[in-house]
């Protein structure tokens, strides 16, 4: 049995009663094809999402209504991730080097959905979601001529993360001495 017939092959003309029995039977299969194929697709697909298709009476109609679905779920996610990077900011309670991975992971998932972040763009948003500790640590990159990969970014704030706490401790361990 052809279950894909339907999905390969374009719907038959609609055979006559004086049509050769070789075309009726060939529009039969291609008919039931197209129905199995309806009912499986239907079967296996989500009810969230079933229930925004609309009505179709050909496999091939449905399998386009579903792509259509998922072309405005396409923008509407890359609008979301959008944001979500425009607006990170380094949250003290997560390691910097979380905050940039999950950032070059933000950029990965726009660049699948063919929206392009260059990488030296996404080193300086980087640095601006970075808080005003980092401040030197930015003039310093600022001032240099050579440009850093996401990767020797991930590897200079690691390192002037631990610089910062350092710091921080020794001058914990003066105050109270």
């Amino acid at each position: 049995m052809d279950l894909d017939l339907a999905l390969r092959v374009d719907e038959p003309a609609v055979p006559t009663e004086s049509s050769p029995a070789v075309e009726r039977m060939g529009y039969e299969r291609w008919e039931r094809s197209n129905r199995l194929s309806l009912m499986l697709i239907k079967a296996y697909v989500s009810k969230s999402i079933r229930g925004s298709i609309p009505q179709c009476d050909k496999v091939k109609d449905y399998i386009k209504a579903i792509e259509e679905q998922f072309v405005s779920s396409d923008k509407a996610l890359a609008n979301t991730l959008l944001n979500k990077l425009s607006m990170m900011k380094h949250p003290k309670s997560r390691s910097v080097r979380e905050h940039i991975m999950e950032m070059r992971d933000i950029a990965a998932q726009l660049k699948s959905l063919e929206i392009e972040i260059s990488e030296s763009f996404l080193v300086h948003f980087m640095l601006n979601s970075l808080p005003a500790e980092y401040g030197p640590f930015k003039i310093s990159y600022n001032t240099h001529k050579e440009k850093w990969s996401v990767n020797e970014l991930l590897t200079m704030c690691v390192q002037e993360e631990e610089r910062l706490k350092h710091e921080n401790l020794e001058s914990a361990n003066f105050v109270t001495h």
